[in-house]
């Protein structure tokens, strides 16, 4: 048996930005590679192949989260940045992160942000733009950030290190969005792998899904999958600010099943079908129709001529940030939820 919880940390801490998911891609190799035949599309996807006969069914996730990359150095050693995948800026100032060279070093810096005794009152009450922002990495001058091996377009990702919270079996780290559906893909490959099926089953992750679900168009020409589960990690609607008696992402409420979203309408029969092995299974979970966002799914649900599709989500406070937090109840129930599912589809 995979030890989840060590899985869940050893993913989010890996560095994976939008275009560099290297080492999200290794870990999935690694925990693989006894599974199935495992190949990688050239966009940089990756899927296990194990084995079977009948329909294709894939279960993937995304391994990349946003970050940014290096715009600009300045010439006392300060980074411009953009963004990669959506960010909000007043999560940002004053916020550690950590800059990868092309030789694989790692350097932590901090995203600048200006002293109240320094702030005029117009100022206070603006989220700053991302034109604005720096990273500090305590160099001195352009120069001495050159001689670090440190270049122009080098991925940045936040640093959010892995802390279990009080409460048993609540953990908070970067990239929830998407790690838990990274882990929930591996370990469901490992459960599945001598398990009776009735379909050909593929176990994937895709890249650049931030950035516009680009590694789900590539992945699906490699794998031609006949159904799609998608597994990711969707905000949690639960905390101060929303209106909890309509929360459809609860922590502890189980795994998030999804009709609907701006980019995908889940095919009804899939639904229905996941649904009913929920029940059946005693799984607990919770549905979903969300007004906005989108996953892998927008792209998967129209390749070739047509992908049923559904997903199926962690629910987790404070995404797209350095700290969210998520409960390891719907995590388990995720994977659950895609084993059962894949022994039962034909």
């Amino acid at each position: 048996m995979i030890d989840s919880v060590a899985l869940l940390e050893n993913l989010t801490q890996a560095h994976a930005v939008s275009g560099y998911e290297g080492e999200v891609r290794d870990l999935f190799r690694e925990n693989l590679e006894s599974v199935g035949a495992i190949k990688q599309d050239r966009l940089g996807s990756v899927v296990c192949d194990l084995g079977g006969s009948g329909k294709r069914l894939l279960i993937a996730g995304h391994m990349d989260e946003v970050g940014f990359r290096i715009q600009n150095i300045t010439s006392e050693g300060f980074l411009r940045i953009v963004n990669v995948g959506g960010w909000w800026t007043h999560n940002l100032l004053a916020q550690r992160v950590e800059v990868k060279t092309r030789g694989g070093q790692k350097f932590i810096g901090v995203i600048g942000s200006k002293p109240p005794h320094f702030l005029p009152e117009s100022e206070r009450r603006k989220v700053m733009t991302l034109e604005n922002l720096f990273v500090d990495l305590g160099a001195s001058s352009r120069e001495e950030v050159e001689e670090w091996g440190i270049q122009l377009g080098d991925p940045i990702c936040p640093v959010g290190p892995w802390t279990p919270l009080a409460k048993e079996g609540r953990y908070m780290a970067k990239a929830f969005d998407n790690r838990v559906g990274m882990a929930a893909a591996i370990e469901s490959g490992l459960r599945l792998e001598k398990e009776p099926r009735k379909n050909h089953l593929f176990v994937a992750g895709t890249v650049q899904e931030e950035v516009g679900l680009r590694g789900a168009k590539t992945l699906s020409q490699l794998v031609k999958p006949d159904v799609a589960l998608i597994l990711e990690g969707p905000p949690a609607e639960d905390t101060p600010g929303f209106v909890l008696s309509e929360s459809q992402g609860t922590l502890g409420q189980g795994v998030q099943i999804r009709l609907h979203d701006p980019t995908a309408i889940m095919d009804p029969d899939l639904v229905d079908f996941v649904k009913g092995v929920a029940l059946e299974e005693g799984i607990p979970h919770q549905m979903a129709v969300r007004r906005s966002g989108g996953t892998d799914a927008g792209s998967f649900h129209v390749s070739d001529t047509g992908v049923p599709s559904i997903v199926l989500g962690v629910p987790s406070r404070y995404i797209h940030s350095h700290h969210s937090v998520m409960d390891i109840i719907d995590y388990r129930a995720m994977v659950d939820l895609v084993v059962a599912v894949a022994k039962k589809l034909d």
